[in-house]
């Protein structure tokens, strides 16, 4: 395997473009911990507005300071500023209807909160006048209940967009489906209590006002503080509206310059330049998963590259270090980050939903029937009847499937498409949409992955395992009869043959041989893999006339080299 190539820049999306991102994050962080604090000061209106008010001098300690107030208010429009920057780097507008909320919900707010703001921190800042939670309320609840309606929407708003923005950043932690209720909770919470608390304050102000007596207004301020407010909303309406000319403005200029993206079933989506190849998709409607929204953040939205691979430029170091955690080949790019310059065909390898890519595929001819040079990869566990006689079957379950996604995820990762679990076994398939030669590495590549990751299961699970999890592995190469078999709500693609009913032999092979893999000298031939030293064996399969000469590994951590 090849290493991937170091690279400080992306077609203009260099190393700066990914800091301004982890820079809107921090402002945002920081802008999330202000509601935090001052939903929770409105929540203590369930107890009483004194309670509110004390809550409101601790809450002023933290953030009307000199620090405080420089950071919230520098947080605030670094945050503003960089939204506008990542509207107008977003090459088109397609996507997900989360994210396409978020933006939403992010332009409306400084619309929603600008009368908010300019009637109690700015008018604090131009008079002096300290405008409280009695104030507030009045104005709110009784004065003018339209504004409190709009204050509460403007709470939900602002709440959900800060919601969906950390969303989008946890939720490709390892660690963020263990906590997920529980964040999810507190996020429900929290505006429901500050929605609670002002309402339960209003109600109380409303039923005895004289117990709480009107602060003086400054009649002088009134018209300056009316003339900051329109001068705001123009302000950002004109901030919004230049975004979306410029971006107008780009894209009538690259009109013409286009680039060629090829799917699985030749399916070919047209984007300008600029463009990433996850946008591409977008436009296009091919399922392609994206966990962190196209931010580069996970690894979910990788593709392969079957053509066009030389003509693109290199990756960013954020995807270097993303590529090189997974361990990904050299063919291996992710979508969200790559901004061809060249035509190029990929296939996405991670699929969304039932079906997924292998629909794809079987839009094409493929699909349709033909004969094609695969590698077939069967794998099996050994013993494990036994091994679940005393279990329940919850239990059961729940280690077939951590063993069907280490199986899963090696099959994927190494290039190949699952075509079916059969009861605790796998069968692959590699060649799909790859030369024999690269299918046949492919093919040993997911073996070697599939026995280290059952490894690593055995370890993890040590305390729940009577014995470890025993996998076997065969792989055979040459041709097969690929398309769409079966019937109704079964009907999938699939191969048939020889080849085939070959793999499968040799995988009982070895297991009558107790040996981890076993390798048709077919397949080792066309891998160039060096096997010299194990054990040669030569094979009789039912129904075949010629026999089958095969590698038998016992251990597979004897293997030096592969070719």
């Amino acid at each position: 395997m090849s290493p991937l190539p170091k690279q400080q820049s992306l077609n203009g999306v260099d190393n700066g473009a990914i800091r301004l991102r982890e820079i809107r994050l921090a402002s945002g962080l920081v802008l999330g911990a202000f509601l935090l604090t001052h939903f929770s000061n409105h929540a203590l209106g369930l107890f009483s507005i004194e309670a509110m008010e004390r809550g409101r001098q601790a809450f002023n300690l933290l953030w009307r300071n000199p620090l405080g107030t420089a950071l919230l208010y520098g947080a605030l429009m670094l945050h503003y500023v960089l939204a506008l920057t990542a509207l107008f780097r977003r090459r088109t507008l397609h996507m997900p209807a989360r994210e396409a909320a978020q933006l939403a919900l992010g332009l409306s707010i400084p619309f929603l909160l600008l009368s908010h703001v300019t009637g109690t921190r700015l008018e604090f800042s131009l008079t002096g006048r300290e405008v409280g939670y009695p104030d507030v309320l009045r104005g709110l609840w009784i004065t003018a209940p339209e504004n409190g309606v709009r204050q509460a929407l403007a709470l939900i708003v602002v709440w959900l967009h800060g919601c969906l923005g950390l969303y989008f950043w946890l939720r490709s932690k390892s660690w963020f489906p263990r906590y997920a209720t529980l964040l999810y909770t507190c996020a429900l919470l929290v505006p429901v209590l500050a929605l609670l608390g002002f309402a339960e304050a209003g109600k109380e102000i409303a039923a005895d006002p004289a117990r709480f007596p009107p602060t003086p207004a400054m009649a002088s301020s009134a018209d300056l503080l009316t003339d900051i407010r329109t001068s705001l909303y123009v302000f950002f309406a004109a901030s919004i509206g230049v975004t979306l000319a410029a971006r107008g403005f780009r894209a009538y200029r690259n009109r013409n310059r286009r680039i060629r993206i090829t799917y699985p079933g030749v399916e070919v989506v047209s984007i300008p330049l600029g463009f990433s190849v996850l946008e591409g998709s977008r436009i296009g409607g091919i399922p392609h998963q994206s966990a962190c929204g196209g931010r580069g953040r996970c690894s979910t939205c990788r593709i392969r590259i079957v053509e066009g691979l030389e003509a693109q430029p290199a990756p960013t170091a954020q995807e270097l270090a993303t590529l090189r955690r997974i361990s990904a080949g050299p063919d291996i790019r992710l979508a969200c980050q790559l901004r061809p310059t060249h035509d190029l065909s990929v296939i996405p390898v991670l699929s969304l939903g039932p079906g997924g890519m292998i629909t794809l595929l079987a839009s094409s001819r493929v699909g349709r029937g033909r004969e094609r040079e695969l590698a077939v990869l069967f794998c099996d566990l050994r013993g494990f009847t036994r091994l679940t006689e005393h279990r329940l079957p919850f239990d059961t379950v729940f280690i077939l499937n951590r063993y069907f996604e280490v199986v899963g995820r090696a099959i994927e990762d190494a290039g190949g498409h699952v075509d079916k679990f059969i009861g605790d076994g796998a069968l692959a398939l590699f060649g799909l949409t790859q030369p024999p030669e690269k299918a046949t590495k492919q093919a040993f590549d997911a073996a070697l992955r599939i026995l280290k990751g059952v490894d690593h299961l055995n370890r993890v699970y040590a305390s729940e395992l009577d014995q470890p999890l025993q996998v076997v592995v065969s792989l055979h190469a040459g041709p097969a009869i690929i398309g769409e078999m079966g019937y109704g709500q079964a009907t999938n693609l699939t191969a048939v043959g020889d080849t085939i009913n070959a793999a499968s032999r040799l995988e009982s092979l070895a297991k009558e041989r107790g040996a981890q893999l076993v390798v048709s000298a077919e397949l080792a031939r066309r891998a160039g893999l060096d096997l010299t030293g194990h054990e040669r064996q030569t094979v009789l399969v039912r129904g075949r006339e010629a026999p089958i000469d095969a590698w038998i590994i016992q251990d597979v951590r004897e293997i030096t080299s592969v070719g």
